[in-house]
């Protein structure tokens, strides 16, 4: 969990690097980069869209390579509740002012999605399952945070929404294991 700790402030950094401060963001951003939690606006965007995308394309591997009929409905419920969730993001970030770039992978992400691409059979359900505690794990960390302690009104609301969703997921992956 360390390491994914690790990994997920580092891609922030190169996020909140990357992206164009169109909506105002100082300093801020800079200072966000190292909490794998951001509270600054910019951050939180670029890592809830990682995130989803994330759960997006694993669902849709599962829905591909799973063995198990559980998981593939898993990832079925996966795309269609985290394109929700982006889309509420998205929605929000724009009506906090803010000119979205659409969502991208953070390079951990990118690599967890390989890892499944690589995967099969039995070792593919294994990993998908282990992969998903995890990440909801982060996600919902996210989330919680920035729902309580984030800079922009519309998108605590987006947060304290995608909560239980991911609450939801979290339960049903550790049943899943």
């Amino acid at each position: 969990m360390r390491s994914y700790l690790i990994a997920l402030a580092g891609s922030a950094t190169l996020i909140v690097g990357c992206a164009p401060m169109d909506d105002g963001a100082t300093s801020a951003a800079a200072a966000a980069a190292g909490d794998a939690t951001p509270e600054e606006r910019t951050a939180y965007v670029a890592m809830a869209g990682s995130s989803d995308l994330y759960e997006i394309q694993s669902g849709q591997l599962a829905q591909q390579k799973a063995q198990r009929d559980e998981l593939r409905q898993f990832g079925q419920m996966l795309v269609q509740h985290h394109t929700q969730t982006t889309q509420q993001v998205m929605s929000a970030a724009r009506s906090a002012g803010m000119n979205p770039p659409p969502p991208s992978l953070t390079p951990m992400h990118r690599r967890m999605l390989d890892d499944l691409q690589q995967a099969s059979g039995a070792a593919f359900d294994n990993l998908f399952v282990r992969q998903q505690i995890q990440a909801h794990e982060m996600a919902l960390g996210l989330h919680q945070n920035y729902a309580r302690n984030g800079d922009a009104p519309p998108l605590r609301t987006a947060a304290n929404s995608a909560v239980p969703i991911i609450t939801q997921h979290l339960e049903r992956a550790r049943q899943l294991d």
